[in-house]
């Protein structure tokens, strides 16, 4: 599996795009179509992954879903479960928190999560906004903790990490 990272918007946000077979999966389509678009080139978007529903992750969906007419998957129609579309697998781990909505992909074969703002290297997302609750958060800090240490995490905003780091140095893991 191929990984694109489009950073995008004012806030800087990772949009990501999965390539394989010369099918594309969009996480979190930001906010800046035209640029998320330049990438897709002649591949075809088979779908659409949302983490959760703030704008700086979803506001380029209205054009990604006109032009490439794909499904949109997240938490409203995904139970936490194994899923295939084209030829990607992941499961779907809800991890409330930052916002009651909040899912993470993980692509079980590669090792791969993407989190959307739940984890950051060496913090979480921000639990202080409309719809955020710390204890939930860290229910779902507890449930992440069982996935392999050598899972890469891909966030919404900045670096990957690895989830051994974050269970190592994340200050919100060992509380």
């Amino acid at each position: 599996m191929n990984i694109r990272i489009v950073q995008n918007g004012d806030l800087f946000e990772n949009c990501y795009l999965l390539e394989k077979e010369n099918k594309v999966l969009i996480i979190d389509p930001g906010s800046e179509f035209d640029k998320i678009n330049s990438y897709i080139e002649d591949k075809e978007v088979i779908g659409i992954l949302i983490t959760h529903r703030h704008l700086d992750h979803i506001g380029a969906l209205e054009d990604a879903v006109n032009t490439y007419r794909c499904p949109v998957y997240e938490k409203i129609n995904l139970e936490e479960d194994t899923y295939n579309i084209g030829p990607f697998s992941f499961n779907v781990i809800f991890n409330p928190g930052h916002t009651p909505d909040s899912v993470t992909y993980y692509f079980y074969k590669e090792h791969t999560m993407f989190v959307g703002d739940f984890i950051f290297e060496g913090n979480i997302g921000r639990c202080d906004l409309e719809g955020g609750d710390m204890k939930e958060m860290m229910k779902s800090i507890e449930k992440i903790k069982s996935y392999p240490d050598d899972t890469t995490i891909y966030s919404g905003h900045g670096e990957f990490t690895k989830l051994g780091h974050e269970k190592r140095w994340n200050y919100y893991f060992n509380k």
